[in-house]
């Protein structure tokens, strides 16, 4: 129902029924009575509720959804011709990011595309070609990092990056209402070996680096590298809401000549 959902929203973001009423223009009495299902919303208040909480595109669907409304925003696929614009405008940030890789991701960390030093690097990792996918399914990152058979033999601090990776992608799916399908996911990686339920939780440093790097250590050479994440700042899809740019910078000068060796032999 549409009430429980907006009360667990209004709470999730720390708004009180009087903070939310004056931000989104409403009175107190009446997100009260929306809450408690004395009173039911129309389409443009659901609208107007779920924009002043910064609730996501696909649980604002569910809100329309709950009342009684179909759905307002769509979920296209990429490759959609509606969204060429935005495709060109990832390629362009792909490009300019040579010779340093880039892909785009989804929020469950699904692997969309990346450009030529993505596909240098990934090759440098696995020391040959990537593991197939299961059928049906993309590339995922996130498995890559945690899976004992794939990426994590070589990475050096991998208990410090799977539990930094873990924690936040867990505070990321909960924040954004803890959709089934993102909780699947985070069972799927809770399930490798030494991937303990304690993870879920990012561990407190009094002290904590800048950044956090991830230091591979492959084929005897050394790579350490940190990461930036772009998104579109108005999406109103919800592919594009989902949709992130993660760039690879190295951390110091080895890394950094190790990544330009790479794309000169691509």
């Amino acid at each position: 129902m549409f009430g429980p959902m907006l009360r667990t929203w209004r709470r999730r973001r720390g708004a009180s029924q009087l903070a939310l009423a004056l931000q989104s223009g409403v009175s107190q009495r009446h997100v009260s009575f929306l809450e408690s299902g004395r009173a039911r919303p129309s389409r443009e208040m659901v609208v107007q509720l779920t924009t002043a909480l910064d609730v996501p595109l696909r649980q604002r669907n569910a809100m329309l959804l709950a009342a009684g409304f179909a759905p307002a925003y769509r979920e296209s696929n990429l490759a959609a011709p509606e969204l060429l614009p935005v495709r060109k405008a990832i390629d362009h940030m792909l490009k300019q990011m040579e010779p340093y890789p880039a892909i785009v991701i989804d929020r469950l960390w699904n692997f969309i595309q990346g450009n030529e030093a993505a596909t240098a690097f990934t090759v440098f990792l696995f020391e040959g070609p990537p593991p197939a996918p299961p059928p049906g399914k993309p590339p995922n990152v996130l498995h890559w990092l945690l899976d004992p058979k794939a990426l994590r033999p070589k990475i050096a601090n991998w208990e410090e990056v799977a539990r930094y990776l873990v924690s936040t992608t867990y505070a990321e799916i909960l924040a954004d209402g803890g959709e089934p399908k993102a909780l699947a996911f985070i069972e799927e990686i809770m399930g490798y070996p030494d991937v303990p339920a304690s993870f879920r939780k990012l561990r407190f440093e009094e002290r904590p680096p800048p950044v956090l790097t991830v230091d591979y250590l492959v084929g005897g050479k050394a790579l350490s590298v940190f990461t930036t994440i772009a998104t579109l700042g108005t999406p109103q899809d919800i592919t594009l809401q989902e949709v992130r740019i993660e760039s690879f910078f190295p951390a110091d000068d080895r890394s950094d000549a190790l990544f330009k060796s790479l794309a000169a032999k691509s």
